[in-house]
């Protein structure tokens, strides 16, 4: 709602992601992609219609049992990284195992597995503060990729890194794509990104093209 004036900010959207499968989704500033990574996410819920998470409808079950099955289900990359500033690069990458009480020390061995795979494994006790921009986007997707979720949604995960950070940091999300089947959803402006999916679709006027 803006005011009194109803805003349909998404229309009669029906999407089908499949095991594995990558999509790109495009469309001008505004236009609603962030809006529907969100209720893709369970982040927010729709006001009409169903948002089914591996069979799941989320309006459906608690904020709790939402936030499990995020946890349990998803992962989620933004164009800024979201790092705890007062925990190290290992423990953020290890916070979402922890959260699912996985062993301490099981959960900092994978994180620190993936995060020496992107490139920081000399950089494990850094704070946030301490590592460079393209570092802090590597230990995001580290920390979106380390449940090995079945479903990746990013929202623009490039747009603040330059040429070699941002190919290093998509190809890292390609791998796993390739190698556990984690179905991948990106919010791009950049056309090279979104011609190495499967399917590029486009938002206009909160109606999926």
């Amino acid at each position: 709602m803006q005011g009194d004036v109803r805003v349909d900010v998404l229309r009669d959207v029906n999407l089908q992601v499949q095991p594995g499968e990558r999509i790109a989704i495009i469309g001008a500033s505004g236009s609603g992609k962030t809006t529907l990574l969100q209720l893709m996410g369970g982040l927010d819920l729709p006001a009409q219609g169903t948002v089914d998470i591996g069979g799941t409808d989320i309006s459906k079950i608690s904020d709790e049992q939402r936030g499990e099955l995020r946890n349990r289900a998803l992962g989620f990359v933004y164009q800024f990284h979201h790092l705890l500033p007062e925990f190290t690069a290992l423990e953020n990458v290890a916070m979402p195992l922890l959260v699912r009480r996985m062993p301490v020390a099981q959960a900092r061995e994978r994180a620190e597995s993936l995060l020496k795979r992107v490139g920081l494994g000399s950089r494990l006790e850094h704070r946030p503060s301490q590592l460079s921009g393209g570092e802090r986007q590597r230990a995001a997707v580290a920390r979106a990729l380390v449940t090995q979720p079945q479903l990746v949604l990013a929202d623009e995960p490039t747009g603040n890194l330059d040429g070699a950070n941002a190919a290093q940091v998509f190809d890292l999300m390609l791998e796993l794509n390739r190698e556990v089947g984690t179905a991948l959803i990106i919010v791009t402006h950049a056309t090279e990104l979104a011609s190495r999916m499967q399917r590029v679709l486009t938002l206009k006027d909160g109606v999926l093209l």
